[in-house]
């Protein structure tokens, strides 16, 4: 019994004297950190160039130094109050703007293990909670659908995020000017999405977005002029230059047949046949006449294809650019 108790004691004793000793070194560390290795004298963080550097002899200690700060700058405490901030950036592409929580649906907790069967039940619980808790009413629930939609077909089309947060922004209008009574979601959130492209110089065709929509053409187009009446935006008719580089990367053309696609439609604007007539029409016949010109081997069933026009408006459209192109040359 006495020999276990000496023992005991001697050992807490060793540990109560290394541990001064540890804390000891620990400081002697970082007092050598804090001196100049050449001179001993004072080091000075430089915020501005990333640097340590000596204050006596200029030596540069270290030149990667990592700026913990925020990537914004602030002149006042309200300025910096305002722009403070934890977690992701709000986004208009989420019927919550993306503030809620999420719950995964692997289960396996924070180091990959699996759940066992009763933790997986009440993660399913808490999902489900957590879900009712994020829809609470039938407008957060109309936008949850029509903003997942929005995504879907932007997803289909190619278009880039700005053009989606554009529609999400639509939306979110028609719907707070009540504008959906009579009109379905998916029709709504179609024209919402057709318009953004439009307004970003992304356009895509009718017959494009009737593809990956679950309303037809009619309903579209009625339900698009009816957004844009009520809502007032300024959308300026799509100009047929903007299909151009869709249609010559898919077709894979040259750069030249692309410029030369380009020049015939600026020489169809100047003489104005090109109005009243579809501007996808008019840029898959360019591509087509282009291609021609450039003697790259294109035919109009794959032009067709790539631009979702019938074959017979290729040819009466690029006809009438090539003649518009003789007569510029010709004067």
């Amino acid at each position: 019994m006495s020999d276990t108790t000496t023992r005991t004691y001697s050992t807490d004793a060793k540990a109560r004297d290394v541990t001064p000793r540890e804390s000891e070194r620990d400081e002697r560390q970082a007092d050598e950190e804090q001196v100049c290795p050449e001179c001993s004298g004072n080091l000075i963080h430089d915020d501005d160039h990333g640097e340590t550097v000596c204050q006596e002899c200029g030596l540069v200690v270290e030149d990667t130094i990592v700026d913990r700060g925020p990537e914004w700058r602030a002149f006042d405490a309200s300025e910096r109050d305002s722009k403070s901030r934890v977690g992701a950036p709000t986004t208009k592409m989420m019927h919550d703007k993306g503030l809620s929580t999420n719950i995964g649906w692997q289960n396996k907790d924070a180091y990959g293990k699996s759940l066992s069967p009763r933790q997986r039940e009440q993660m399913q619980r808490l999902r489900t909670w957590n879900e009712r808790f994020r829809t609470r009413d039938s407008k957060e629930r109309n936008l949850k659908q029509a903003l997942g939609e929005i995504d879907r077909m932007a997803s289909a089309l190619g278009l880039p995020e700005n053009v989606r947060e554009t529609a999400s922004v639509i939306y979110r209008r028609a719907l707070n000017d009540d504008l959906l009574p009579g009109r379905s979601i998916e029709g709504v959130a179609t024209a919402a999405l057709y318009g953004a492209a439009r307004m970003a110089d992304t356009p895509r065709s009718l017959d494009e977005l009737e593809k990956v929509s679950r309303v037809d053409k009619m309903e579209l187009t009625r339900t698009y002029r009816y957004i844009v009446r009520e809502l007032k935006l300024e959308i300026k008719p799509a100009d047929p230059e903007q299909y151009v580089p869709r249609f010559a990367s898919e077709l894979d053309l040259s750069d030249e047949a692309e410029r030369q696609a380009r020049t015939l439609l600026r020489d169809a604007k100047e003489t104005g046949i090109h109005s009243g007539k579809s501007p996808v029409g008019l840029a898959a016949a360019a591509v087509y006449a282009a291609a021609l010109l450039t003697n790259e081997k294109v035919t109009q069933s794959q032009v067709s294809e790539v631009a979702d026009i019938s074959e017979v408006t290729i040819r009466n459209r690029y006809k009438e650019l090539l003649e518009v192109q003789d007569g510029s040359l010709a004067a």
